[in-house]
């Protein structure tokens, strides 16, 4: 049976609501809905949704690279913003990141999010060839 690996960001809700930053078990990593929320859970980008996908895409790559996956093994994506004006800066950004890898994508626009200032939730999956 593979190993389960679980990495933590030490952020403000995974010990109070249970879950991971990501889970790795064998060839394969899952990174957990990801904003750009500081230690008191508001956007360290308020009003910026390009800021806040950079920066969740990169503590999402960061939590991948603690579980020993890289950028280059990211299969899919899955984006979720707030206001559908995001939604064309928030896909470039998720292009600028993954464009020479292509993997699948999706971009879909909730209600909200957990904080009125965040716009933007990214998810990563991860394999290894």
């Amino acid at each position: 049976m593979a190993e389960r690996r679980l990495v933590s960001s030490g952020g403000l809700y995974e010990a109070r609501y249970g879950y991971s930053r990501a889970v790795a078990v064998g060839d394969s990593c899952w990174v957990a809905g990801t904003t750009d929320a500081g230690p008191d859970g508001r956007s360290r980008h308020p009003e910026d949704a390009a800021g806040q996908a950079r920066a969740a895409f990169g503590i999402g790559i960061a939590a991948l690279e603690e579980a020993g996956f890289g950028a280059a093994d990211v299969v899919r994506t899955r984006m979720y913003i707030v206001r559908s004006k995001d939604a064309a800066v928030v896909a470039a950004v998720n292009g600028e990141l993954f464009g020479a890898i292509r993997p699948a994508s999706t971009l879909v626009q909730v209600a909200g999010l957990i904080d009125p200032s965040l716009l933007v939730e990214v998810e990563l999956e991860a394999r290894r060839a």
